[in-house]
């Protein structure tokens, strides 16, 4: 816990100035000055307003102002990072019922509306002006339209309740990935989650005053059902504003949705990244460990459901974060650092075996927040993938539950949703890296991309060169659909860098900022690729969920050049020889050739047709591609053909 400061000031009227343009559009009457003392005293309090008033900053004093305005709270909450509020935010979710305590010390409960349980990418939007067009695959919305809509929403919703106003740090404090942020909502829920997934940031704006610029989000739950939920989902919004670096949240609950320094802020830090020289990626950060008590930091962008998080917590690795990370060079290194503090992580699938750190840690005494698991009758815990039986009963995010329910389609409702989540700090992993809240960042050695792929990449491969890398590996990353955003699930979509849905920017001018990037770097990473869901021609997988530890630690070998790797038409593969030494040294296991020869058998057709659809996807949806992209693209495409032409459809690599 972050020490407070008590700054002792005179309480003074702050006088602001509003403009005719405003950023949560409170009507006005023209041009003017507004007493924000005498307005907002009353739902203040005399407490309250002293901790703003010890921040030097007008331009926060003002969008508090106009948030206040605008959504009518009945009271205002100050969160000024002290032992005393950070108690009154948890007591707040569960005195509001929008938590619930559980059999172990320290954990809560929350459930999501049914229908409330993943990003929701149909009303999910960059605001743009008229003439900014950022690219078919980005989801935007007419800004001037889309503020009056949300204002119309916004205006006077927290009627009643109390709006909670938080301070974080997105990045360590006091470093120059440091990005200030300002949080309003009326969901104890949502500030709760956030005080444990990010760095205090009251004494950051103290240190900082009107300094250094800032991300301001705005929330709403809205109007909630007897279990707590949103009611109001045909008016659920989350829209992102890039010109005045502002979120809007409203009519949901889903962490995905609401708690908006995470993905919904990493739009507005991919824009500024892009205009300051610098990148925010969907990527965990990890200690690869290697001989001689050697780390190397690694890099890893996987959309959700697709081992992201469980990659993070490597056994034996070492873990710095699991989801955002921001990158800048220095000295003429590649640096990363943890947007985060905290997880709120997939819980499905974790069990003792594979995940003993998640594990250990979910069944302590200690701070987190479950959401939409079963809750057996004992206030215990069951997810899918849990270790013992499914009890027979309980609550979940449907209401009562018991084996066989089904849902007004018919559906039978499992135990828990499979998008169910955890939401826990980093520290009380056992895992824990030492450089989690390093202001400099850690060097950068690999960067790792993958996907849920059932029929086309091999386990682990290596790229060429940065460049193949990051086309081939990142800009050309497919996936399949899972339950982490609402819509049919199973289907193959394209996602760059596993960024597709964050981003701010035209795709093209992305890619080609990720080109460019290591210009100043000596050595640049190496990009490799990974593949955990590949299947055989009987629909079985592949690989077990524990050989990706083998995987990574043969790309940390890689890094250092401590072993060879067999060249093939779409990058470098494993000699069997390190792989099977490498299966008894992590795992103790043997390691067959014949597995090796199904796992890394290069698939042509399936190859090639994927680089058709990427083709087609960056010469019809992305206009302002790079034409490098299409050059590589058909170098893979030529040696493709070359070794079909010599070696058949279906290729072992013992051919190479």
């Amino acid at each position: 816990m972050t020490p407070y400061v008590h700054v002792e000031i005179p309480l003074v009227p702050v006088r602001l100035i509003y403009y005719t343009t405003v950023s949560c559009g409170v009507r006005r009457t023209g041009a003017g000055n507004v007493d924000f003392y005498n307005g907002v005293k009353t739902r203040l309090g005399q407490a309250n307003l002293r901790k703003l008033e010890a921040i030097d900053n007008p331009s926060l004093h003002q969008f508090i102002a106009e948030c206040i305005e605008l959504c009518a709270p009945e009271k205002v909450f100050v969160c000024a990072d002290t032992p005393e509020d950070m108690h009154y935010l948890r007591e707040s979710a569960l005195r509001r019922g929008e938590e619930a305590p559980l059999a172990i010390e320290g954990h809560t409960i929350h459930f999501d509306n049914y229908a409330d349980q993943g990003r929701d990418k149909k009303n999910t939007g960059i605001l743009v002006p008229p003439g900014m067009d950022l690219g078919a695959a980005i989801e935007t919305k007419e800004r001037e339209p889309a503020l009056r809509d949300i204002r119309a929403i916004l205006k006077g919703i927290m009627a009643g309740k109390e709006m909670s106003v938080c301070f974080f740090c997105l990045g360590p404090t006091n470093s120059v990935f440091s990005i200030p942020c300002v949080q309003i909502t009326d969901s104890s829920y949502v500030a709760h989650s956030e005080t444990i997934l990010y760095r205090p940031g009251y004494r950051e704006f103290l240190r900082e005053g009107r300094r250094k610029p800032f991300f301001k989000l705005l929330h709403s739950q809205g109007e909630l059902d007897e279990r707590k939920t949103c009611k109001n989902l045909k008016n659920r919004r989350i829209y992102i504003d890039p010109m005045d670096d502002i979120v809007y949240s409203v009519n949901t609950q889903y962490g995905g949705n609401t708690i908006g320094l995470k993905k919904l802020a990493m739009r507005l830090a991919i824009r500024r990244g892009a205009q300051e020289g610098w990148l925010t990626e969907h990527m965990l950060i990890m200690g690869v460990h290697g001989p001689g008590r050697r780390v190397t930091y690694f890099l890893g962008a996987f959309p959700s459901l697709c081992g992201k998080t469980s990659t993070a917590m490597l056994q034996g690795e070492s873990i710095v974060g699991d989801d955002i990370a921001y990158l800048r060079t220095k000295s003429g290194e590649l640096r990363a650092a943890n947007v985060e503090k905290g997880m709120f992580g997939i819980i499905q699938g974790v069990n003792s075996q594979d995940d003993p750190s998640q594990w250990k840690a979910l069944n302590s005494p200690g701070e987190i927040i479950f959401s939409n698991v079963l809750v057996t009758p004992e206030r215990g815990v069951y997810w899918i993938g849990k270790d013992g039986p499914v009890p027979p009963q309980g609550v979940n995010h449907s209401g009562d539950w018991w084996i066989g329910k089904k849902d007004n389609d018919g559906k039978e409702i499992p135990p828990s949703h499979p998008n169910a989540r955890f939401t826990l700090a980093i520290e009380s992993l056992d895992n824990v890296d030492a450089a989690l809240h390093d202001p400099e960042g850690v060097r950068v050695g690999a960067i790792v991309y993958g996907g849920r792929d059932s029929d086309t990449s091999v386990p682990v491969e290596e790229s060429f060169d940065w460049t193949h890398g990051i086309i081939m590996k990142g800009a050309a990353l497919e996936s399949e659909t899972t339950a982490a955003t609402l819509g049919k699930e199973g289907v193959r979509e394209f996602n760059p860098m596993s960024n597709l849905d964050f981003l701010s920017i035209p795709v093209g001018r992305y890619v080609q900022i990720n080109l460019d990037f290591v210009r100043v770097v000596k050595n640049a990473p190496r990009i490799f690729s990974v593949n955990y869901f590949i299947k055989g021609r009987d629909g079985k997988f592949l690989n077990k969920k524990t050989d990706k530890r083998v995987w990574y630690k043969w790309m940390e070998l890689r890094v250092h050049g401590d072993v060879d790797a067999i060249r093939t038409p779409t990058g470098l593969i494993p000699r069997y020889g390190d792989l099977k030494k490498l299966f008894r040294e992590v795992l103790s296991e043997e390691y067959s050739e014949n597995d090796y020869r199904d796992q890394f058998m290069l698939r042509v057709s399936e190859n090639l047709a994927k680089i058709d659809r990427v083709s087609h996807i960056y010469k019809t949806v992305v206009t302002d591609t790079p034409e490098i992209l299409f050059s590589v693209l058909e170098e893979q495409r030529k040696r493709l053909l070359d070794a079909r032409e010599k070696f058949g459809e279906y290729i072992t690599p013992d051919k190479w």
